[in-house]
């Protein structure tokens, strides 16, 4: 295929940059569904995340935290690429394209509320660009560092624009004391460029801890700055969106309780990924799918 206009570079400098973002937040503005009204387009545009707490009801938890449990026993024993260990451990850290391994899961990405609220944003139909399910257990799960996962997409798997959220699922309660996601409001807004040419076949250590594709301290601190850091959490059955260029990470969970999270990244399916930017090859196809669905 012809490669696209590169309209944010990254890994291609020797020293960061800061640019403006070229695309919507915010895709339509007329409303077509019932599960968020304008007041919340409007939070999402401005601070590029929105909190939606106890999006799921009861029973549904109940199924999501067995669901849970289930996956992560198989997945102990499972020798496959999909499933991401901790740094320095045995531990699961994470379990990739669970929506197409795992019929729950399948289900759970294309649950109509959430689709509703999706498309809503996106402006679109969507696809499922990457699924995983996070796991940080008590006491040992590690940190994820400060980054946006657009920077990413864009270098390492061709995803042209920013026309991507995505949809974390709380399958337990998130706190703050168990590793939760902390956010940097408003930073959706730019565009951060990192400094570091991509190494062949990086995802098998990134997934495990992130070196390229980080923003720099200076970058994150005028951002931080500028809008401070918040950490949406909330009880099992909460759903956080965040814009594809949201700049966030998570501590350590050196709390007793665990903290897991379905991860569905929802793309547009008029933003498909082309070559990699700044990459020499594609990711596979668990961690980012190039397929039509």
């Amino acid at each position: 295929m012809s490669q696209m206009i590169d309209q944010y570079p990254t890994r291609k400098l020797a020293y960061p940059t800061i640019t403006e973002r070229k695309d919507p937040v915010v895709y339509n503005h007329n409303l077509n569904q019932n599960e968020i009204d304008l007041s919340h387009l409007a939070y999402y545009e401005e601070n590029g995340f929105l909190f939606l707490d106890h999006f799921f009801a009861a029973d549904e938890v109940e199924q999501f935290k067995f669901e849970t449990q289930r996956l992560l026993s198989a997945s102990r024993t499972a020798k496959i690429p999909e499933v991401i260990l901790e740094p320095g451990g045995d531990e699961v850290r994470s379990v990739f394209a669970v929506h197409e391994s795992n019929r729950f899961f399948q289900d759970l990405a294309a649950h109509p509320r959430l689709q509703a609220v999706i498309k809503q944003i996106i402006g679109s139909e969507v696809y499922v660009h990457q699924s995983r399910v996070n796991f940080k257990p008590g006491f040992t799960g590690k940190e994820f560092y400060w980054h946006s996962d657009f920077e990413t997409w864009h270098a390492e798997d061709g995803m042209p624009r920013m026309r991507a959220l995505s949809c974390s699922i709380a399958l337990e309660d998130n706190t703050l004391f168990n590793g939760a996601l902390m956010v940097i409001p408003g930073s959706h807004r730019v565009f951060v460029s990192c400094v570091g040419q991509t190494p062949d076949d990086h995802y098998k250590n990134s997934l495990r801890r992130q070196e390229y594709g980080v923003p720099d301290q200076e970058s994150l601190t005028t951002l931080v700055n500028q809008s401070g850091i918040e950490m949406p959490v909330g009880k099992a059955g909460s759903v956080l969106l965040f814009d594809c260029n949201l700049i966030h990470g998570s501590n350590s969970n050196i709390s007793p309780f665990p903290r897991s999270n379905a991860f569905f990244v929802f793309n547009s399916v008029d933003n498909r990924l082309q070559n990699p930017f700044s990459a020499s090859k594609p990711r596979p196809h668990f961690i980012a799918s190039r397929t039509k669905p």
